[in-house]
């Protein structure tokens, strides 16, 4: 099975803990899904998500699961995630809405891409900043791979850096072509980070997408600064993940499982 994710190394296993809190209840994030029982009977829906049953269910992205686990989550959840391909193409819809032309981090060719190798160029109205600084929220948002393209969320094919398409990726590349040293390049990683934003109702898949975030910072810092985060700033981009990264039913707007409270006659 390909691990794409390893919870005992580098840099998961220094933030772990933080990865799995619910910034709502102040608890962990909950499994939300009974997938799991077949492992272990103790596991339900309301389960919170810790260290302990990670390890023994060997908890890994969509891809890697069998065709039963992915059917029955697209039955019970509506579970169904988009290809790179498909995602880049929605994202390049949106790019040239914002940009008012064309191709400009990619062109795509049928299922795949070729990357625009030039710096991206703005216009005075809309400079590199206010694109970093732009808001973005990918709704029931999974494994987020509109957010960040680690990996085909499909294939589970590795995405190497220079070919990313993601929302995040995208602005990362800005950072890289415009930030003149390591302190405006962490600056404004970090405005990206708090610029991106997503909510899931299943935890596992919340887990992910938060892990998937994490990783792509010390990608990003390794290929542009030869060197990985220190303690300081992996807390830093954690704080940022987990709070714009939430667990939320998308049909309620409120916590999985919790019940609105009444608050009268609404309308007279």
């Amino acid at each position: 099975m390909n691990n794409t994710i390893n919870y005992n190394e580098y840099p998961v296993k220094e933030v772990l803990n933080e990865l799995l809190k619910d910034r709502t209840t102040e608890q962990n994030i909950i499994f939300a899904t009974n997938i799991y029982k077949e492992i272990d009977s103790s596991i339900n829906e309301k389960t919170q998500i810790t260290k302990a049953y990670i390890d023994k269910i060997s908890l890994q992205p969509r891809f890697s699961k069998t065709l039963k686990e992915k059917s029955e989550r697209t039955r019970n959840k509506a579970e169904v995630f988009s290809p790179s391909w498909i995602c880049n193409r929605m994202i390049n819809y949106y790019d040239q809405e914002w940009f008012g032309r064309k191709n400009v981090f990619n062109t795509e060719k049928e299922q795949e891409w070729i990357i625009s190798s030039n710096p991206i160029t703005f216009k005075k109205s809309k400079n590199w900043q206010k694109y970093v600084n732009s808001k973005r929220l990918e709704i029931s948002c999974g494994e987020a791979p509109f957010i960040v393209s680690r990996y085909d969320a499909v294939s589970g094919d590795m995405i190497p850096i220079k070919e990313r398409i993601g929302i995040l990726d995208r602005k990362l590349r800005i950072v890289n072509e415009n930030a003149t040293d390591e302190s405006e390049w962490l600056k404004w990683v970090y405005k990206a980070y708090k610029s991106v934003y997503g909510y899931e109702l299943q935890g596992d898949n919340l887990l992910i997408a938060r892990i998937n975030l994490l990783i792509t910072f010390v990608d990003y810092m390794q290929n542009r600064w030869e060197r990985e985060p220190n303690n300081s700033e992996l807390k830093t981009i954690t704080n940022i993940i987990v709070w714009n990264f939430w667990q939320m039913d998308g049909l309620t707007g409120l916590i999985p499982f919790e019940k609105p409270k009444c608050c009268g006659q609404l309308f007279l």
